[in-house]
């Protein structure tokens, strides 16, 4: 396999406006509204979805995951479960945008050896995400 085998990822969320924030500004991206893809998830009465950036032509063919944040009735937030790293300049730097935007540094930036830096923080909702740095 040529590429990235993680296609897919969603992060749950209780408040979505909070979480959006949090995330826009720790990564310096702007989400996208992401409409429900059937029928069926349209009826869902309290269903909302925000999908990180990425080229729509090269989403499922090029290396790396996309993903967004989904407030759902039954999917709950919290650390334990999957935990997901997101790429960055400098996670040190990110890590810091993270507890000023509401979020708290879990651990602070560590050397991974020649696989760079990772740091582990909290978002506004109390998932555990990890912030990925060659820096």
């Amino acid at each position: 396999m040529n590429s990235n085998p993680v296609v897919w990822f969603e992060i749950y969320v209780e408040n979505m406006a909070r979480a959006k924030a949090f995330y826009e500004a720790t990564l310096e991206v702007k989400l996208e509204i992401m409409p429900a893809p059937t029928e069926e998830m349209c009826n869902e009465a309290d269903m909302e979805m925000w999908s990180f950036p990425m080229a729509k032509e090269a989403a499922m063919t090029t290396p790396g995951a996309n993903g967004m944040l989904v407030k759902m009735e039954g999917y709950n937030p919290g650390s334990g479960g999957t935990l997901v790293y997101f790429g960055c300049e400098d996670c040190a730097v990110a890590a810091a945008r993270a507890g000023q935007n509401g979020g708290s540094i879990f651990s602070e930036k560590m050397s991974i050896g020649e696989h760079g830096f990772i740091a582990l923080v909290y978002d506004t909702e109390g998932n555990m995400i990890g912030l990925h740095s060659m820096q």
